[in-house]
């Protein structure tokens, strides 16, 4: 029983997860650091800096739930 509670909640983190990852803004990938960007210097503003919190706070328990579940499982 409790397993299964587990794996629920490690899959729902997981998917969290990557619909936050994919909600960010584009373009500030790999094109920096070529030169295909023109921004000097952008500080996260509104949503942008709610869902980089969110990433942060998702993949710290994400990888923090996985580290328990490595352990005392």
């Amino acid at each position: 029983m409790s397993s299964t509670i587990f794996n629920i909640v490690q899959f729902v983190l997981a998917v969290l997860l990557i619909a936050v990852i994919l909600l960010q803004q584009k373009g500030s990938g790999l094109s920096g650091i070529f030169g295909g960007s023109s921004n000097v210097y952008s500080t996260k503003r509104g949503v942008d800096k709610i869902l980089h919190y969110l990433t942060v706070g998702l993949s710290v328990a994400f990888f923090g739930f996985s580290l328990f579940r490595l352990f005392y499982q």
